[in-house]
């Protein structure tokens, strides 16, 4: 029962009350007894710690039920019995390793059936289980024992023992019903964030085995294709010129190789914070020229043109040349290789709330509106026959976004499929290098 149920049965119990001529109790001890309830419920959500709200429920148990002392059992699955999670602080050493069966015990039989029981006479009543008060030197007069139930799944018993006067009644039992609920809900709740924690641990073991791995496995990559590369440019001087085209593919793939290796290497470093900015006065259509025409070729080899309409004013702003450089880089070759025959890709740059504004339009194939989230991910990929053709790792956008990101700028992206994508890459206007 949530604590919002609790206040309506508050008040359709007051009115009952109120209506009842025949009370037997006082009405404002039963109104203590329902602020009590209330009390637990607000607990419920202010406390974070499992066990003593266990506590504070027992303890609530016992105040409200007039017993002696009060217990929380719960199930273990492996070994099918119960075993103690709350209990007195006086015994709690002695009850913490004692196991209670299903069967031949009141709480075993309240775990399977679900329902309530009681013994108001526990000494001659052959339900109960002898072993717990043999070990804790206590006797057992009288016990009422409720079920734990959270949506409908039993998880465990609250039981009460020793009324210190008269028997247990219906009151009592339906206080039991109520603290029994809120305890179902505690252990639920603290379940489920221990399985939150542990899901968040296991994510984030996986992703340090990940960057270990990239780290490892870039590191290791770089000598052999060092060796290939230098063999390949030597042999390409020495072999006939039948022999050239072979050896020029070997060598563009190995310096693809190298790139790849190299946009893994900084998008490792950038997340394990060892990438440095250097910060240096840099000009914004200088910077986006000397990209593009670095390009030129690329673009000339996928019949693609590059129209710059840059600023007319000169764009000066604090950054680091050659990761900014790198970021449009990545940009622009996605905006070429992703184009069609005689597309156009268009840049430009421009001031607008204090950023410096890039921007880089293309006639291409789009992105679909559900993948616009994830292209910025590590070897994240659309899956499309259309792009699949053209090659890549998925790290382009991911280079860019964490070069983009040591700059406190931001990588945005405005697509429709069909009808091409447009990039904006802003970057802060600094008065000086952060420290």
């Amino acid at each position: 029962m949530g604590y919002l149920e609790i206040v309506q049965c508050y008040n359709l119990y007051i009115v009952t009350e109120v209506n009842l001529a025949h009370q037997v109790e006082p009405l404002h001890n039963r109104i203590q007894r329902l602020e009590m309830l209330l009390e637990v419920g607000r607990n419920l959500s202010a406390l974070l710690d499992l066990q003593p709200l266990l506590q504070h429920i027992i303890d609530t148990a016992c105040d409200l039920t007039h017993c002696q002392e009060a217990s929380i059992l719960l199930h273990d699955k492996e070994e099918n019995d119960l075993y103690f999670v709350a209990a007195p602080w006086f015994k709690q050493d002695k009850m913490r390793d004692l196991r209670v069966p299903l069967k031949d015990s009141i709480a075993g039989k309240v775990f399977t059936s679900g329902k309530p029981m009681v013994a108001q006479n526990a000494k001659t009543d052959e339900r109960i289980y002898r072993d717990v008060d043999e070990q804790t030197g206590f006797e057992t007069r009288s016990l009422m024992a409720v079920p734990m139930q959270f949506k409908g799944q039993t998880s465990g018993v609250l039981t009460a023992v020793n009324k210190e006067s008269g028997n247990f009644t219906e009151d009592d039992r339906f206080v039991l019903e109520n603290l029994a609920s809120q305890a179902a809900i505690a252990i639920q709740n603290a379940s489920q964030m221990k399985a939150t924690e542990k899901a968040y641990q296991d994510l984030a073991d996986l992703d340090r085995m990940k960057m270990d791995f990239i780290a490892i496995t870039s590191h290791e990559l770089r000598t052999p294709l060092g060796l290939i590369l230098g063999h390949a440019t030597f042999l390409r001087e020495m072999v006939d010129e039948s022999l050239i085209e072979q050896i020029e593919v070997i060598v563009e793939s190995a310096l693809r190789l190298k790139e790849i290796v190299e946009d893994i290497s900084k998008v490792n470093s950038q997340q394990m914070g060892e990438a440095r900015v250097h910060w240096q006065s840099v000009e914004a259509n200088s910077l986006i020229q000397e990209t593009a025409a670095s390009l030129a070729d690329l673009a000339e080899e996928h019949h693609v043109q590059i129209h710059a309409d840059l600023s007319i004013v000169s764009l000066n702003f604090l950054g680091d040349d050659e990761k900014l450089k790198l970021a449009l880089s990545h940009i622009i070759r996605n905006a070429i290789v992703f184009n069609q025959s005689g597309g156009l890709v268009t840049l430009r740059t421009f001031i607008q709330d204090n950023q410096v504004h890039f921007e880089i339009a293309d006639t291409g194939i789009g992105i679909a509106e559900h993948d616009q989230k994830l292209i910025f991910e590590r070897f994240f990929q659309v899956e499309n026959h259309m792009t699949r053709y053209r090659g890549g790792m998925g790290l382009g956008l991911s280079v860019a976004k964490s070069m983009v990101e040591m700059h406190g700028g931001q990588v945005k992206v405005e697509s429709e499929l069909g009808k091409g994508s447009t990039f904006s890459i802003c970057i802060p206007i600094l008065e000086e290098p952060p420290a």
